[in-house]
Parts: C-alpha cells; sequence; structure tokens
C-alpha cells in the first residue's frame, strides 16, 4: 500500500510539471545568423549573450586583427584566474621592473621599484588601461613576460580562439610581428573573464584613484558612463588596430557583449557598440532556471526503495516575441533499477514553442543505490512479514 501511495506522489508530480505552460523562459533565437538586418561601420563585429555564449549578430567575425589594448581582457583573465586559485592574492605587492616601467602609451606611470598591490594595479588596467600596470602583473604571476604571453596562447587554445595569437601582454603593436585576434575569439575570452564577478567591481566603475587618492583613473569606456546596464569591458586603439571595443552591458537578466573591431574612430566604434546591444535587448530575452529537486521515483531491487531526483541547470535564449509562449513538458521513467549511479539521466524537461523544441533539461538521480543482495533481501522480507 506504502508503495503505491509512493508510486502516485511520483506521477502526480510528473503530472503536474507536464501541464505547466505559458511559463515566461527562453529558447534558441531563430534569426541567429550573418544576415542581421543591419551593418556596422567596422571590419568586424559580434554580438554575443554571456550566459550561453550564442553569437545574436557577426560581421567577419573570425577574422584575424590586430586588437590593441582589447588583448588585456585575456591578462585579466588570468590574473583572476591565479587570484581565484589562490596563487597570487589581492594585497600581494607588486614591484615595478625597469621593462614594465618602459611600456608607454596609456599608462600609470610606474618607477622602477615603486611597489603597488595586486588591487590596484588590476583596477589600473581595467579602469585606465595602463600598458605598465598590465606588463607588472604579468611579470608577477609567471616571472617574466615571455612565460606569460605564453599562458595567455595556452589559455586562448583551451577557450577554443582558434584565430588568435598574442605576443605581449598589453596589445601595443608597434613591433609586433603577428598579434591578433578575431571579434568571436574576444567574445569568448570576455564571456570567461565576466564569469569572474569580482571583476565587476572594476569594470563598471568610471573613476577612482591610486597612491592614497593621489591618481586619478578615468574609465577609457564611456560606455560605462552613458549606456544603461554598462558592466564594462575594455577599448583599445592604436594606428594598426584602430578602435576596437568589447563592451558589455546586463538588462532584465541578459548579459551581452558586443565587440567591435577596426572602426575609423573612437565615436564611431562607441556608437557600433551601443547599436549592437540595443539590438540585442530589443529583440532577445533570456531565461534561466537553476537545478532543483523534483522529489523520488521507486526504485526495484536496490538497497532502498527510493531514489532522489533532480533537474540540471538551463540557460537559454528566445526571440522576445516567443517569450511568453513558452510550454514545459517533462518525460520520467515510472521506476528505476538498481543499481543506479548517482547523475544517471532519467528523463527530460523540455521546452516548446508550439510543436517547436527549443531547449532541454536533463533530470538526474541524486544518489548512488547498489542493488540488493540475497542476505539483505531475506532481512528485508522477514522485518515486512513482522511489520505486517
Amino acid at each position: 500500500m506504502k508503495a503505491s501511495l509512493k508510486r502516485g506522489a511520483v506521477f502526480f508530480l510528473s503530472l503536474i510539471l507536464c501541464l505547466s505552460c505559458a511559463l515566461t523562459a527562453a529558447a534558441s533565437p531563430t534569426a541567429i545568423s550573418e544576415n542581421a538586418p543591419f551593418d556596422v561601420d567596422a571590419v568586424s563585429a559580434v554580438l554575443m549573450d554571456v550566459r550561453t555564449g550564442e553569437i545574436l549578430y557577426a560581421k567577419n567575425p573570425d577574422q584575424a586583427l590586430p586588437p590593441a589594448s582589447v588583448t588585456k581582457v585575456m591578462t585579466l583573465l588570468l590574473v583572476m584566474e591565479a587570484i581565484e586559485a589562490g596563487k597570487i592574492a589581492w594585497e600581494d605587492t607588486v614591484t615595478a621592473s625597469e621593462r614594465a616601467t618602459s611600456m608607454g602609451g596609456s599608462q600609470i606611470y610606474l618607477e622602477v621599484g615603486e611597489q603597488m598591490s595586486v588591487e590596484d594595479l588590476v583596477k589600473s588596467v581595467v579602469i585606465a588601461s595602463a600598458n605598465d600596470a598590465a606588463l607588472a602583473l604579468a611579470e608577477h604571476l609567471a616571472g617574466s613576460e615571455e612565460a606569460f604571453v605564453k599562458k595567455m596562447n595556452d589559455r586562448a587554445r583551451e577557450l577554443g580562439m582558434r584565430n588568435t595569437h598574442f605576443e605581449n601582454t598589453n596589445g601595443l603593436d608597434d613591433s609586433t610581428v603577428n598579434h591578433v585576434t578575431s571579434a568571436r575569439d574576444i567574445a569568448i575570452m570576455s564571456r570567461a573573464l565576466l564569469s569572474h564577478e569580482e571583476i565587476l567591481r572594476f569594470t563598471k566603475t568610471w573613476q577612482d584613484t591610486i597612491r592614497n587618492g593621489e591618481f586619478t583613473l578615468t574609465n577609457t569606456n564611456r560606455l560605462v558612463r552613458f549606456y544603461p546596464g554598462a558592466t564594462g569591458l575594455k577599448t583599445g586603439s592604436t594606428s594598426k588596430a584602430k578602435f576596437c571595443i568589447s563592451a558589455s552591458a546586463e538588462r532584465d537578466g541578459m548579459h551581452l557583449v558586443a565587440v567591435v573591431m577596426a572602426s575609423p574612430t573612437r565615436d564611431v566604434r562607441n556608437e557600433t557598440a551601443k547599436k549592437l546591444l540595443d539590438y540585442g535587448f530589443a529583440n532577445y530575452a533570456s531565461y534561466h532556471e537553476a537545478g532543483e529537486s523534483l522529489g523520488s521515483l521507486p526504485v526495484r531491487g536496490g538497497v532502498r526503495d527510493l531514489c532522489g531526483v533532480s533537474s540540471k541547470e538551463i540557460s537559454l535564449l528566445v526571440d522576445k516575441a516567443d517569450a511568453k509562449n513558452i510550454v514545459k513538458k517533462i518525460q520520467i521513467s515510472d521506476r528505476l533499477t538498481a543499481p543506479v549511479l548517482k547523475g544517471e539521466v532519467v528523463g527530460e524537461i523540455g521546452y516548446y514553442v508550439g510543436e517547436r523544441k527549443i531547449g532541454s533539461s536533463q533530470i538526474v538521480s541524486d544518489e548512488a543505490i547498489s542493488r540488493i543482495g540475497f542476505g539483505d533481501f531475506f532481512l528485508r522480507m522477514l522485518r515486512n512479514f513482522f511489520i505486517a
């Protein structure tokens, strides 16, 4: 009788979930392509959804071009990963080398032997695009610029950045031979950097100071001040690269990054980034659903009678027109057979717009359950006999 009630509860739970409809959810957009309804004044551009990595707009996305200071996205990514791994700390003291102080371009004018914390150097790279601070951090982390650049290229390969080759930490390209990346690759590494939420306290900052308030930093990314929802990220310009930007912004739970490469002027670059972000926010919606417990399923032949099951986390992107027309349906086994592995797939939640399936989330077992042995089975039979 008890087992029947448990099975009934499972089926009732499944029925409730199957009937859930008209949810504010999300789907893979139907119009992601290079054939967007407008062009941009840049050699290359990409608009990416940060959470899912989906491309919403692309123009020559894989053309390898010099990125100028947008290079520092990778420098900052390696620093953030080192901090989170405990290899270096925010309060560590970094001593500026002669090499670091000789960078020129955008800088905080480090002097040979000057000491500054990792935090202040990161702040200087993010806000003021300081070339000297970038190299000082690189040398502190890897011992030399050459060793750090190798780490940059290794990490680029790990991320799947197929059109990237770094030669330095900061993007200065007067003497480089093949220091290049692509709009898609910049979006990929920008997405990776934005996953480190602590970087946002710098990338969203318009002005700050270092050296006990004696040196003011002003963000090179004007969108941080003037674009609603801006979260960063990095600008760059040289005569070879022209004007580049990786611009990120978040609204209504959707985080986007717009990459613009080789735009003719700073103002055109900024307006192009705004145009891309506006396009994304106007046409798409984001949906994120955390994994949650879905109750228990009966187990046949196991050391325990029930196994907890949960849905897995899912993030989707949908055309705004479809955002309120999503139906969520569940398909799940009525019972499991031991042995059951932890994390074993036992069903899925499907997301639909009409008859079109636009995403799914796995349902998995929460625990491992072994097959019951003869001795345990005999003891269970005795126990049930006396309880009855």
